[in-house]
């Protein structure tokens, strides 16, 4: 087992479109991976009481030896009474240098289909306007070294 460290990150996109653009990623370096389904442990808040309840989690693992460990897993939970919260969990080796983890996480950023750390007026209204996933999923990207201030994917959401 490879030792690795954990990075959980708040996304607008969907887990299907999180998983789709990480396997771009990989198979444009050619490298083997596989498919996950699991199953999380989320909680919902009801006024004051906290609901468990399980979602679904689609993932990919890389198989390949250049970056044996890498995976994604992606999930969405719905955090209060309507709308919904996307997850993406990455699992990098601490084998993999900072520059090879930067290239793959900044193209993964490039080929989603919006803005991974911006959600619209409409979804944010919808999940809780206040809610602290919006701020933790952009310093999350800019701790990574993402530009937050600017995206260079196709789709911009205002």
């Amino acid at each position: 087992m490879v030792p690795t460290r954990i990075l959980e990150i708040p996304v607008s996109v969907t887990p299907a479109d999180a998983i789709r653009s990480f396997r771009t990623v990989c198979e444009s370096r050619g490298w083997e991976m596989h498919r996950v389904e699991e199953t999380r442990v989320v909680n919902r808040w009801a006024i004051i009481m906290p609901l468990t309840r399980s979602a679904r989690v689609l993932g990919m693992v890389i198989d390949d030896e250049d970056a044996g460990g890498l995976s994604l897993r992606s999930w969405s939970f719905v955090p209060g009474s309507a709308g919904r919260v996307s997850m993406v969990s990455f699992e990098v080796p601490y084998e993999m240098s900072s520059e090879e983890w930067f290239g793959i996480f900044s193209e993964w950023c490039s080929i989603l289909p919006r803005c991974p750390w911006k959600w619209s007026f409409w979804e944010r209204s919808m999940i809780g306007y206040f809610i602290p996933e919006f701020r933790r999923s952009r310093i999350a990207f800019r701790n990574e070294g993402v530009d937050v201030s600017s995206w260079a994917g196709s789709v911009e959401v205002d």
